[in-house]
């Protein structure tokens, strides 16, 4: 039975707040990429001991205003549909054909080797967002996706929610829907973020500022170095049932802003684009799935900027508590591994994630995203856990 709703409304002074509180402290971009971090020669033609890139239909270009005939309008909202309610929960007709499936962990992941992706049914599809709303993060290897038509494999994602247009990343020619994480072949700005940073961990989950941000989620390898480049996952879900009963029932009903202002300015700051102005929402800190009915702590430092109707202090010590809960909880986190033809499939609801700048530098790493959009985050009634 899908869980009972409390009515969390999209707060009309987001934008107000972000406007009085315009502070960016938060907001940490290790990948920053844009017209001026892609050499398309090294990338077509090779360089050094680098060859070309594998995929170069998926070079990430940024149309700018012009090209696109002027910014892309708001987003609209849209009724969104949770298929992982018509699931079999037994999985028969996703795992049918599965010649493995480990979990990474006993808190979260899982990993799946002779299932096809892109061969699934109605029905099949239906079980896997299931499956990754309950295992939170599965890597599916030897998938074939890369190698499809990309309109096919955009369609193939948009079963689960209309596909995000990201406001400011590159994206393949034609096809803005698919969000890119590219960094060229003999790029060698790792060193120049490490001059101002320590880490690249950036824990966030997906675009959270929009009205109603990502569900389901697709990122797949096209290129990646010889080692590192992973990517880490945390189970939101198990974090919110870490804490004491009593703080979580205080966390019930407090609503966080997430703005998009950091993200925008920092790309026109380093010459790339905007395609759409930016946004700023709320949402409940503790959001409820539609399929499992599990609660999820969703917040992340990224785009949370305050929480709604705290004051300066009051906001910033309440988040700083749940970041360092989420960022040191290391016993509800995943390591994800790239391989060739490796598709990591997530639930951006109840998990948040980051990558990891530990490669040797120079070595090109480029992955594709596809990011069905879902419904507007929304708590249900506090119940004490009887665990």
């Amino acid at each position: 039975m899908a869980p009972a709703l409390i009515e969390t409304p999209q707060d009309s002074t987001a934008e107000k707040i972000y406007v009085k509180d315009q502070r960016q402290d938060g907001y940490k971009e290790a990948f920053a990429q844009g017209p001026k971090t892609t050499n398309y020669d090294n990338e077509l033609k090779g360089v050094g001991k680098h060859p070309p890139a594998s995929y170069p239909l998926y070079l990430p270009v940024w149309d700018n205003e012009k090209d696109i005939g002027g910014k892309y309008p708001p987003l609209e909202p849209f009724e969104a549909y949770e298929h992982g309610k018509d699931a079999d929960p037994s999985f028969k007709n996703l795992l049918k054909g599965a010649t493995s499936v480990e979990d990474v962990t006993a808190n979260i992941g899982a990993e799946v080797k002779g299932v096809q992706l892109s061969q699934l049914d109605k029905a099949g599809k239906d079980e896997l967002a299931l499956f990754v709303a309950q295992k939170k993060v599965v890597a599916f290897r030897d998938q074939d996706f890369a190698n499809l038509p990309i309109q096919e494999a955009q369609d193939f994602a948009e079963y689960f929610g209309p596909s995000h247009i990201h406001p400011a990343s590159g994206a393949p020619k034609g096809f803005p829907k698919v969000h890119l994480v590219h960094r060229s072949a003999a790029d060698t700005t790792a060193k120049d973020y490490f001059e101002e940073r320590t880490n690249s961990i950036t824990w966030h989950s997906d675009v959270t500022y929009e009205k109603q941000p990502p569900g389901t989620t697709f990122l797949y390898i096209l290129d990646s170095p010889a080692a590192g480049g992973d990517t880490c996952f945390v189970n939101q879900a198990e974090a919110y049932r870490r804490l004491s009963p009593e703080f979580q029932k205080r966390l019930h009903g407090l609503k966080a802003v997430h703005s998009g202002h950091e993200q925008a300015n920092n790309a026109l700051s380093r010459g790339s684009i905007v395609r759409r102005d930016p946004v700023a929402n709320t949402h409940p800190v503790v959001r409820t799935h539609p399929a499992t009915g599990e609660k999820a702590l969703f917040v992340n430092q990224q785009f949370v900027r305050r929480i709604a109707g705290y004051k300066k202090e009051e906001s910033d010590y309440l988040l700083k508590f749940l970041y360092d809960h989420i960022a040191y909880s290391q016993d509800i986190q995943a390591r994800v591994k790239w391989a060739p033809g490796t598709v990591i499939v997530w639930d951006n609801r109840v998990t948040a994630h980051t990558a990891i700048l530990d490669w040797q530098d120079g070595q090109r790493r480029h992955l594709a995203r596809l990011t069905p959009q879902a419904e507007p985050p929304y708590e249900t009634p506090f119940e004490e856990s009887s665990n």
